[in-house]
C-alpha cells in the first residue's frame, strides 16, 4: 500500500478505503487488522504521549469522582446512561448508515446535479440534514476544488447538526424530527437566497484553496493502530447485544431479571463499557490542540464503516458523559434551581443556544443537545443551535477556506435566530 493520505471522513461520495476483495472475505476484526498492518508508521504518538494528552482528564476527574462515595452512584448512572441510551443506539444507527451509504451508487445523483445549477443547493442541504459532518465536509471540500456554488456550503452548513443528531435521534426521534425538517427547509432557503442575492468570496478564493488540496495528516503510529484495533474489537463484539439490551430499556423491561442477573449487573456494566468507550476515546488524540477536543478523530487509516461507527460512537460518547456529569454536579450543589433559572430566561436562551453554535466542532453543540434532553433549555433553543452550527465541517473550511468560512458562518446565524425565535414567539409563548 502507498504511503498517500487519505481523507479523514467518510462519505458516499468520498469513499477512501483501498482493500482488495481478498479481505472483504475476511471477518471484521481481522480484516481491520490486516489492513491496518500494511500502513507505514511513523512513531510520533506513545503510550506516554496518549497519558499526558488533555483528553485523559475527562477518565481522570471521572476516577476521581468515583473515588468519591457520595458521588460514586452519579457517576455509575452517568456512564450507564450514557451507553445504554446514547451509545448503543448511535452505533447501530451508524452501522446501518454507513453500511448503507458504503455500497450506494452515486453515479445517477451526479447526473441529475449537473442539470440544473440549483440542484446543487437541494442536494447540499440534504447531505446537511444527514446525522454526522460526513456529508457536511464533502460539500466543503467540492466547494474549495471549485465544483460547487457558494450557496451549496451556506446550505449545508446551515441545515447540519453535526454529531449532536445522533443524540436527538437516540432520546427523542419526535423532536429530531422536527428539528431536522425545520434544519433542511431553512438550509435549501438560505442557500438559495445567496446564489441569488447576497455576496459571495471572490473566485480567486476558491482557485487558491484548491491549490492546496486537502489537508496532509501523519502517518499513524503503532499506538494509534493499537488503539484503533481495540476499538474495533470492543463495538464488534458489543454492538448487537448493547443494542438489545438498550432495545429492552426503553421498553420498560427489567433487563437483569430476562437474564437472570443480580440487581443492577446491568447498570454496573454499562458503566464498565461507558468508561473504556471514554477512555478509548482519550487514548486516541494526537496533540492538545482545541480541535483534538471538539471533533471526530483525524485518521490516515483506510476507512472502512466499521471504524468510522467505533471512533464516531465514542466521540459522541465522551461528550454525552461531560454533558451529563456536569448537569448532574450542578443539580446536586445548586439545585433545581438551576432548572428554574433557565426556564426563566425565556427566548434569551435562544440567543445563547446560537452563540454556541459559532464554536466549531461538535463537542460544545452536543452539550446544548444534553441540556435540552435533560430539560434545562426549550426546544426553540435547540432548533437555534442545530442551524448555527456548523460542526467538524467549520475545521476544513477555515484551514482551506477562512473568508468564505467566516461569510457562511454569518450567514448561518441569521436564519438560526429568525428560525429560533419564530418557534418560540409561534409555539411556546402562546
Amino acid at each position: 500500500m502507498s504511503k498517500s493520505t487519505y481523507l479523514f471522513f467518510y462519505s458516499p461520495l468520498h469513499n477512501p478505503i483501498d482493500i482488495n476483495d481478498n479481505h472483504l472475505q475476511l471477518n471484521y476484526i481481522s480484516l481491520f487488522m490486516l489492513a491496518e498492518a500494511e500502513i507505514p508508521l511513523k512513531q510520533n504518538h506513545t503510550f506516554q504521549q496518549g497519558l499526558t494528552s488533555k483528553r485523559i482528564i475527562i477518565p481522570m476527574v471521572l476516577v476521581m469522582l468515583w473515588l468519591i462515595p457520595n458521588l460514586r452512584d452519579i457517576v455509575y448512572s452517568v456512564l450507564a446512561d450514557a451507553f445504554l441510551q446514547v451509545s448503543a443506539f448511535v452505533a447501530l444507527t451508524l452501522a446501518l448508515y454507513y453500511g448503507i451509504s458504503h455500497n450506494l451508487n452515486t453515479t445517477p445523483l451526479q447526473h441529475w446535479m449537473r442539470k440544473k445549477p440549483y440542484r446543487e443547493i437541494v442536494f447540499a442541504g440534504l447531505m446537511g440534514v444527514l446525522p454526522g459532518c460526513g456529508g457536511a465536509i464533502v460539500v466543503i471540500t467540492q466547494y474549495t476544488q471549485g465544483k460547487i456554488s457558494f450557496g451549496a456550503v451556506v446550505a449545508v452548513l446551515t441545515s447540519t447538526m453535526g454529531d449532536a443528531a445522533f443524540l436527538l435521534i437516540s432520546q427523542q426521534p419526535k423532536d429530531a424530527v422536527i428539528v431536522l425538517s425545520i434544519s433542511i427547509v431553512v438550509g435549501i432557503v438560505s442557500g438559495l437566497v445567496t446564489d441569488s442575492f447576497l455576496p459571495a468570496p471572490k473566485q480567486e478564493l476558491v482557485h487558491s484553496a484548491s491549490q492546496k488540496g486537502t489537508i496532509s495528516l501523519p502517518h499513524p503510529s503503532l499506538f494509534g493502530i493499537w488503539v484503533s484495533r481495540i476499538s474495533i474489537v470492543f463495538w464488534c463484539l458489543l454492538i448487537i447485544p448493547a443494542s438489545a439490551i438498550a432495545l429492552l430499556l426503553a421498553m420498560q423491561y427489567n433487563v437483569n431479571d430476562l437474564l437472570g442477573l443480580p440487581d443492577k449487573s446491568i447498570k454496573y456494566l454499562g458503566a464498565i463499557a461507558g468508561f473504556i468507550c471514554l477512555l478509548l476515546w482519550a487514548l486516541s488524540a494526537k496533540n492538545d490542540r482545541y480541535s483534538e477536543l471538539t471533533k471526530e478523530n483525524d485518521n490516515t487509516l483506510p476507512k472502512h464503516w466499521i471504524r468510522k461507527v467505533a471512533q464516531d460512537t465514542q466521540f459522541v460518547t465522551s461528550w454525552v458523559v461531560v454533558a451529563f456529569i456536569l448537569f448532574e454536579l450542578i443539580l446536586l450543589f445548586v439545585g433545581d434551581g438551576l432548572l428554574n433559572s433557565l426556564k426563566l430566561l425565556g427566548s434569551t436562551t435562544v440567543f445563547f443556544a446560537t452563540m454556541v453554535g459559532l464554536l466549531p466542532g461538535c463537542g460544545p453543540q452536543i452539550m446544548v443537545t444534553g441540556l435540552y434532553l435533560q430539560g434545562a433549555i426549550p426546544l426553540s433553543a435547540q432548533i437555534a443551535n442545530a442551524i448555527s452550527n456548523d460542526g467538524d465541517a467549520l475545521f476544513p473550511a477555515i484551514a482551506l477556506a477562512p473568508k468564505a468560512a467566516l461569510i457562511a458562518t454569518v450567514y448561518s446565524t441569521v436564519p438560526a435566530l429568525m428560525a429560533g425565535y419564530t418557534y418560540y414567539w409561534l409555539v411556546e409563548s402562546v
